[in-house]
């Protein structure tokens, strides 16, 4: 008998008959005699549904209030799945972050949690309670209700995985597994049996929506056994793990990430410190900087563009403003019709000629590199956001067919 954690996202409980199929999948772990602990996110989109509520009365309210109302997407979704599996005759518990003893950080909207009082849940379990626990949330030391962000669910999962020292943390979802780029954009994309927590956590950072990446970071550092399969058809899934066997390809996968934008603070003095001033203010902002490129221009200045979240370019812009005298540059200039597409594989690092096989690809579709940064196990470049889909599948047909 062994200890199962599963997370079901919420296109897998988005209506009653999806509810079922899950129950039923939870059924089975159970009656092969293991503990199960399930995490479920909210159902469908119940949560852009409530942040729309939210705007109806309040343009910006605060983050604890949505906080407050964010939290109850997830209460829902654990009801129900627990009335389902008391329906099949099978003792089932619900419990809400709190109950289930994650606290966490006072960042409401964004918190982290920082620890697992697991005595609850194992209790329940010793008392052969199939638990299920609302993702996405928990509680602070002075009982204020929070949320950990988009993709949170995750997060609570392999969290808890790592408190109970679970067996393996499965996390369900709509697709079979982790494939070379999105199966319902390339056709001919590959499912991975397996894949290392580095790559996943890259292509996840890099715009990949199979996990979030604060979970996989997470899975890594605590060593949790991960493994993401599909809720809709019962077929073994990819296996995320530190080290995987050798594949014929030097890549894993390709991830396209179109919330971006590129700032350009054009004409500043080229002069040391320059680009410690710029990024020191994105720092203080909290705003996370990702390509970067630097280039000389005419009477001793020079041009510096990076790319942010589409959400923090307003924030940007504003902030780079205020320090518009003590920068010295001419203006600064914005681009949101822009993506970023990356390949990614443990590969790269020692192999010759990806990148010029990627740019080539680029090349013979006809596609306008416009950034390009690099790493031991990625390739990212920014191109028009028009020319993404192509760029995936020009690149994808390059390395897998």
């Amino acid at each position: 008998m062994g200890l199962v954690v599963q997370k079901f996202g919420g296109s897998s409980v988005a209506d009653a008959e999806r509810v079922r199929r899950v129950a039923g999948i939870i059924a089975d772990t159970y009656c092969e005699g293991n503990n199960v602990v399930v995490v479920l996110s909210a159902q469908g989109d119940t949560t852009d549904d409530l942040i729309e509520k939210a705007k109806e009365l309040n343009p910006a309210p605060s983050k604890r209030e949505m906080d407050m109302l964010l939290s109850t997407g997830e209460q829902i979704s654990i009801a129900l799945c627990a009335m389902s599996l008391e329906k099949m005759g099978l003792p089932v518990v619900s419990l809400t972050g709190w109950q289930a003893g994650i606290t966490t950080s006072s960042d409401f909207g964004s918190a982290r949690i920082r620890r697992i009082k697991t005595s609850r849940i194992q209790n329940e379990l010793d008392k052969k309670n199939i638990v299920i626990v609302a993702g996405f949330q928990g509680i602070t030391r002075t009982g204020e209700i929070t949320t950990l962000g988009r993709g949170g669910s995750d997060t609570s999962a392999v969290a808890l995985a790592a408190a109970l020292n679970a067996d393996v943390c499965q996390i369900y979802t709509d697709v079979e597994g982790v494939f070379t780029c999105d199966p319902r954009k390339v056709p001919g994309a590959r499912k991975l049996e397996e894949i290392t927590y580095d790559e996943m956590l890259e292509l996840a950072s890099m715009g990949a929506k199979v996990l979030h990446n604060r979970s996989v970071e997470m899975a890594k550092k605590y060593g949790v056994n991960l493994e993401v399969l599909s809720s809709f058809v019962r077929k073994p899934g990819t296996i995320v793990k530190e080290v995987t066997k050798v594949e014929g390809t030097k890549i894993s996968g390709i991830a396209v990430d179109d919330d971006v934008a590129r700032i350009t603070v054009v004409g500043v003095k080229d002069e040391p410190g320059v680009a410690f001033k710029i990024f020191r203010v994105m720092a203080k902002e909290k705003i996370n900087v990702d390509l970067i490129i630097q280039s000389l221009g005419k009477n001793n200045e020079q041009d510096i563009s990076f790319t942010i979240s589409k959400d923090d370019l307003d924030k940007a812009v504003n902030a780079l403003g205020e320090y518009e005298k003590s920068l010295h540059f001419d203006h600064i200039s914005t681009d949101t019709d822009v993506a970023k597409v990356s390949i990614v594989g443990a590969g790269i690092m020692s192999a010759s000629g990806i990148a010029a096989t990627m740019f080539e690809a680029l090349y013979n579709a006809k596609i306008n590199i416009l950034m390009i940064s690099t790493s031991e196990i990625k390739v990212s470049v920014l191109i028009p956001a028009k020319d993404a889909d192509l760029a995936v599948k020009a690149i994808h047909d390059k390395f897998f067919e």
